[in-house]
């Protein structure tokens, strides 16, 4: 369906219904996103205070034919926050809808505006004595909004899950302009479809999330951070195999890390202290949380001399204090910055089942090889199959050295993921970037049936069109 832009007149025709200071231009942050790879080419940018703001503003471009770009704390990596092409869409920023509204300690509940930033959650929830444990590099400037509506994972995923399985209810703006009021905080309602789900993942192409009901958990007793050194990834499985043995669901992180993460480290963030002089080849960081009476040093211990006794770890260190446990965490949260400071040719979210992460790592390096020399740095969240490998120039050349052989690159992992049953987006969504990527590896009939949901509630095709699905 043709679409028009929201240009100068569009816009004149919407201010006098909005209140005074709503609609503006937009600034070059909300033009851009965090890779540098494309430029948003929206005109206007609304910034409403309230979900009924939200909804005349969705009437009025439902009315117009024009498109809706979403925008929450901007940190995306797909490219779904910004359209680059296209008739130029409105910008709608959630960031004015923002704040903890009630908090029920009991019920580990707690409902938030779409615009609150994932740490201000977070400390809510500290105040109340509860945690929300959605944890990522970006959660200074993730908007909660955002986070849900591409389920975003994080470090903790291995333990509470993803965004959809920190969501009791929400509420949404749908593409008419109408309101869902679905702030439930019921941890069981089985009455018809559950709009929630579907809605959480959709990237703001099936409806514009407003507000949400989140789940909070007990904090903690006790917490205890290790950085071990594995032989290899199989290794490495095992030791968490180990682990899960002897502790169950206490253990709340579980992330692998290649050395090259700490070389990309030394050279881009040399002021990051590291715990040795010579990094090894792979490491393991591990974070347990444990009830009252537990000693998370002790259970460390004891995993240590376990795994070291079965070949699975040669050396490590445990966290003697919180802040030695924060330095740890440290190394592992710059490690993306580090990485888009050297720059990537092609950078890939991947997941794949556990049982297969050894043999995709062992693949995909000799695959690329045929096609040049690169430096690959693997790490991510290996408790949930979740990792982040990404590829790089070799010393001395640039990304733009290698801009030919960026399809091929990502061609060559994709395929070796999609061939062991994995994803080729674990966490990040779809966006712009994965489109043809869904088309090429999704099952056919899924995308049928994604089309057929996007064409009963956006039949106009308004929202966030050429995210998730083609433009048609």
């Amino acid at each position: 369906m043709s679409l028009n832009p929201a240009d100068d007149r569009f816009a004149e025709t919407l201010r006098p219904e909005l209140p005074e200071g709503t609609l503006r231009r937009p600034e070059p942050r909300h033009l851009e996103e965090p890779r540098g790879r494309w430029k948003g080419a929206s005109q206007w940018l609304a910034l409403p205070r309230t979900t009924d703001q939200v909804a005349t503003i969705v009437r009025a471009c439902h009315a117009a034919s024009v498109p809706i770009v979403p925008y929450g704390g901007g940190t995306g990596l797909v490219g779904g926050q910004l359209a680059p092409d296209g008739p130029a869409p409105l910008l709608l920023s959630l960031e004015r809808l923002a704040g903890v509204h009630e908090i029920y300690p009991e019920e580990n509940a707690l409902i938030a505006g779409a615009g609150t930033i994932l740490a201000d959650i977070q400390a809510a929830a500290e105040e109340a004595d509860r945690l929300f444990p959605l944890s990522l590099a970006s959660e200074g400037s993730a908007r909660i909004g955002g986070l849900l509506a591409t389920n975003a994972g994080g470090v903790n995923t291995l333990r509470y899950g993803n965004a959809r399985d920190l969501t009791l209810g929400l509420e949404a703006v749908m593409a008419d302009g109408s309101i869902w009021n679905g702030l439930s905080r019921l941890r069981k309602d089985n009455t018809g479809y559950d709009l929630r789900h579907l809605l959480i993942g959709s990237e703001g192409t099936l409806g514009i999330i407003t507000a949400a009901s989140l789940k909070l958990s007990p904090r903690p007793a006790a917490t205890g951070t290790a950085l071990l050194t594995v032989p290899s990834p199989e290794a490495a499985l095992k030791l968490l195999s180990l682990a899960r043995s002897q502790l169950a669901e206490g253990i709340s992180a579980f992330e692998l890390m290649h050395r090259t993460g700490f070389d990309f480290l030394s050279e881009k963030l040399p002021d990051i202290r590291q715990p040795w002089d010579t990094p090894p080849e792979w490491s393991v960081l591990i974070e347990l949380g444990l009830a009252r009476g537990l000693d998370p040093t002790e259970a460390l211990e004891t995993l240590f001399a376990e795994g070291f006794e079965a070949g699975h770890v040669s050396d490590g260190l445990i966290a003697q204090s919180a802040q030695q446990a924060l330095d740890f965490w440290t190394l592992r949260e710059h490690i993306p910055e580090a990485n888009r400071r050297i720059g990537a040719i092609s950078s890939h979210d991947i997941s794949v089942p556990l049982g297969t992460i050894p043999e995709f790592i062992a693949t995909a390096g000799p695959a690329l090889e045929k096609i040049g020399a690169f430096r690959v740095n693997c790490f991510g969240h290996v408790g949930d199959g979740n990792l982040h490998y990404n590829v790089f120039p070799a010393a001395g050349q640039s990304r733009d050295d290698h801009a030919g052989n960026r399809e091929a690159i990502k061609s060559c992992v994709h395929d070796i993921v999609h061939s062991l049953g994995g994803s080729v987006s674990a966490e990040h969504g779809v966006g712009r970037l994965k489109v043809g990527d869904l088309e090429t590896y999704a099952d056919p009939t899924k995308i049928a049936a994604m089309r057929a949901v996007k064409s009963a509630l956006d039949p106009m095709g308004i929202l966030n069109p050429g995210a998730v699905l083609r433009a048609r």
